[in-house]
């Protein structure tokens, strides 16, 4: 299995409303608060990219560690979800600055747009990751393969920490523009990196 970052790009998908109010906590939302919506919709989908960076990896066999050969962890959590694993899907996607930028901007002049906007980012990566996850599953389901949800670091007992690990086997700063600050946080702040573990269906998982 050779350790290849690829880039994939996306083009833009329907924004899930619903799940944009959820995020922004405006379930039962006025006439006037949609209308806001609408107008953040309209500034903000051209400043919106979707860029993922991806690749492969072996999960080597250790019974005291998990060693996915570029980083090894005790996670009692993300050894459970890799059960009957081969390997792992690696990946970390964005949906760019323009909407950092817009949260930044509105921030000072309008609390209401900030948040829909925080709403926007949070719903416009969910659903690139959800495009990607499904990619990959349809993908590996042609090759006679399963796939297992996605598994971030921060989750349960996987420490936030193997970001960095994760961001630089990826490359992510050259290939899509994501770094990580001193805080353990991604820039853009839109962006997510997570594990997919890939095995063979005729080993009866």
């Amino acid at each position: 299995m050779i350790n290849t970052i690829k880039v994939k790009t996306y083009k833009s998908s329907p924004v899930n409303v619903k799940e944009l109010l959820r995020y922004a906590g405006a379930k039962n939302a006025d006439n006037e608060i949609l209308q806001v919506v609408d107008k953040c919709l309209n500034e903000a989908l051209n400043c919106l990219s979707y860029k993922v960076c991806y690749g492969e990896f072996p999960i080597l066999k250790n019974e005291n560690y998990l060693d996915l050969g570029f980083l090894k962890t005790t996670s009692k959590d993300l050894k459970k979800n890799l059960n009957g694993c081969e390997s792992v899907i690696l990946f970390a996607a964005t949906v760019g600055t323009g909407i950092d930028r817009l949260i930044s901007k509105y921030s000072r002049i309008s609390p209401l747009r900030a948040l829909i906007f925080q709403a926007l980012g949070a719903e416009r990566i969910e659903n690139l990751c959800d495009r990607f996850n499904n990619d990959i599953t349809n993908e590996k389901l042609n090759e006679n393969k399963f796939t297992r949800p996605r598994y971030s670091a921060g989750y349960g007992d996987f420490p936030l920490e193997m970001q960095k690990d994760i961001l630089d086997v990826l490359d992510s700063s050259k290939k899509i523009g994501v770094v990580l600050n001193e805080s353990l946080t991604m820039s853009p702040s839109k962006s997510v990196t997570a594990i997919i573990g890939v095995g063979s269906v005729e080993n009866g998982n």
